[in-house]
């Protein structure tokens, strides 16, 4: 099958999704080989892709020249977040099919941010949409181009992604995730974390509401003083950082 990632750029579904281990830095999902600086500054180098302009933060999808195949990816979570009756929304079906991408032709082109978050009970999945409109009609299809990673598409087009199990992979930078299970009380803070950094809690942050402030300081003092999942929980005390430095303290 074919898709579309824009007006009038196309690739074709293969048989061979990327092996990478996702890696879910809380505002962005990566799925790509390099594991430094250096190797993340040579990957550009050898692909072609959706990359950024100056002053712009799409989301990047880049490929192999030599064989104009998927090499790995780049999405970055929207701002807002649907509403728990919108994301009850979110078609089931159909089933994720692994697979990969190869261009149909070698060139630069754009991939658009999503624009709406859907989670579903406990994050056990994040959505993102291009927009609302996507839950008037069912998925024509589900493409898992890496673990847990898909792109979905409609009417050809593809129109977001989703990442399942989002806990299980947090990490920061370059570090690969924690292979053990995620704690409870991980996910539980996941979730209020995620809260905090999206419309329309952050709002309530910046403005410094007295309950959402209450909530981001009870947040960090949890994650500072939680000893197990360490790793987890450092990368979502990094996730809310700027905000505690910024707001914590009024």
């Amino acid at each position: 099958m074919k898709v579309a990632l824009d007006d009038d750029w196309t690739a074709t579904v293969t048989e061979d999704p990327l092996a990478f281990t996702p890696r879910f830095e809380g505002t962005s999902v990566r799925v790509v080989p390099y594991v430094d600086k250096a190797e993340r500054e040579r990957f550009p180098v050898g692909t072609f892709d959706s990359g950024a302009w100056l002053w712009d933060t799409p989301d990047e999808v880049r490929f192999d020249p030599a064989d104009r195949k998927l090499a790995g990816v780049e999405f970055h979570l929207p701002y807002e977040s649907a509403s728990a009756e919108d994301s009850a929304r979110v078609p089931e079906a159909p089933a994720v099919r692994p697979g990969g991408l190869r261009t149909d032709e070698e060139r630069n082109f754009r991939l658009e941010m999503c624009t709406v978050l859907c989670r579903a009970p406990g994050d056990a999945v994040l959505t993102a949409l291009r927009d609302l409109d996507v839950l008037d009609e069912p998925l024509e299809a589900r493409v898992g181009i890496a673990p847990d990673v898909a792109l979905l598409v409609q009417h050809g087009t593809v129109v977001g992604w989703s990442l399942t199990d989002p806990v299980r992979y947090l990490t920061t930078g370059y570090a690969t995730p924690d292979p053990g299970p995620p704690s409870d009380a991980t996910r539980r803070l996941l979730t209020e974390c995620l809260d905090l950094i999206t419309e329309p809690v952050i709002h309530d942050v910046e403005d410094g509401a007295p309950a959402a402030l209450a909530r981001l300081r009870a947040a960090d003092e949890a994650l500072r003083a939680q000893r197990e999942d360490r790793h987890r929980a450092d990368a979502l005390r990094s996730l809310i950082g700027n905000l505690v430095e910024d707001h914590g303290s009024r």
